[in-house]
């Protein structure tokens, strides 16, 4: 009995160095509460997101500017990340970690309100960009759009570079070292920085701008979506999208049907040969008139126009017109093409003439004259009678 009760206490008393040994000699009860306490900061993350967040969000509603209302919703992974760092915080503090554990502790609560910081700043870069939009009218749209990719990226360097610092690892031979490496990178990688210094030189030359129907010779025709570092997404019309290394759109021709101030329109109008000259010149003054007095079209000496006699076909007179709209727009550019070739069949067809189509005459001549009589092959009857 006695035996057993010693061996009893031996085992409680093991069992109590176990407890206050715990993990690297922290206290398993301490354990245990420091767990408590940040299970309670993930409790309050939930009612802060739930109340706190909300409240903020229907302040900033009441306000006239949009610009709160997209800095909370960006902020709203950073700003419920917070609680998470507290609770780290309080629980290394709670558990008197030795030093070399406490040196940790402190360099993780560090690095991660460092990287609150930094991630705050990373997601506010859009919101704030709307004030570069000012600078479009200096530089284009995708210069402004290349400077946010440059904010962010510095912003996502200098956060690393701080943390690392932090944890007392030096910077300086880590970029030397990056510096050889990207040497030999470059050496291999030629194509990257041949399309990424040809995107800049596209952009500084305002070439074409996201938003703009280009054409590429020999290659694409469409919209241009983004001007990437290595190459640029053009749609075509059929919505399929199409990567043209930044690079080839720098040393071909490229074509910007954005960039022009009215569209034209080029027809040959081919009526009947029938067709008198006064009916060629009442065709020819009508279709005139209809353009210089519609205010779709843009008027000499703006844009060049004619309307001529131009040519005598096979099958037709022809009529040139060669004019231009006011619009850029492709779609309004259809309906004006549509009014006119209204216009114009209406103006032929009150003029008492019709339009041409192909067709060919074929003429018979017979020769009424002196001539041989056509050999006619007799029949059997003649021939027997003729034997």
């Amino acid at each position: 009995m006695v035996y057993l009760i010693e061996t009893l206490k031996n085992f409680w008393e093991l069992t109590l160095d176990v407890w206050k040994t715990g993990v690297l000699g922290i206290d398993i009860g301490r354990l245990l509460i420091a767990i408590s306490i940040f299970v309670i900061f993930l409790i309050l993350r939930r009612l802060f997101t739930r109340f706190v967040l909300a409240f903020m969000k229907r302040m900033a509603q009441r306000t006239g500017s949009d610009l709160d209302d997209q800095a909370i919703d960006v902020l709203e992974s950073p700003i419920r990340f917070i609680p998470i760092v507290m609770g780290a915080f309080f629980v290394i503090e709670y558990l008197e970690l030795p030093s070399t554990l406490a040196l940790i502790g402190d360099h993780l609560v560090r690095s991660l309100i460092t990287f609150s910081i930094f991630w705050a700043l990373f997601r506010l870069v859009d919101p704030l960009s709307q004030f570069l939009r000012n600078l479009e009218r200096v530089f284009t749209l995708a210069m402004v759009q290349w400077l946010v990719k440059a904010i962010k990226a510095a912003i996502m360097f200098i956060g690393a570079a701080t943390i690392l610092q932090i944890w007392g690892i030096e910077v300086g031979p880590i970029l030397a070292g990056l510096g050889l490496f990207g040497v030999a990178v470059a050496l291999g990688a030629q194509d990257l920085f041949k399309n990424l210094i040809a995107g800049i030189l596209i952009i500084a030359e305002k070439r074409f701008n996201t938003g703009d129907f280009i054409e590429v010779k020999d290659t694409v025709e469409g919209i241009v979506e983004t001007i990437g570092f290595r190459s640029t997404v053009v749609r075509r019309l059929d919505s399929a999208p199409v990567f043209v290394p930044n690079t080839q759109l720098s040393d071909s021709a490229v074509t910007n049907y954005s960039s022009r101030s009215h569209r034209r329109i080029f027809w040959t109008i081919g009526v009947e040969y029938r067709t008198s000259v006064d009916q060629l010149r009442a065709i020819r003054d009508g279709i005139e008139s209809y353009v210089m007095e519609n205010d779709a079209f843009a008027k000499p000496p703006e844009t060049l126009l004619f309307v001529r006699i131009d040519s005598f076909s096979d099958s037709s007179i022809d009529i040139m017109l060669y004019c231009f709209t006011k619009t850029n727009d492709w779609g309004e550019w259809l309906e004006i093409k549509e009014s006119l070739a209204y216009a114009i069949k209406e103006i032929v067809e009150t003029a008492g003439s019709a339009f041409a189509f192909p067709s060919q005459s074929l003429y018979i001549e017979t020769d009424v004259g002196e001539g041989s009589e056509p050999f006619v092959l007799p029949d059997s009857e003649t021939r027997g009678k003729q034997k």
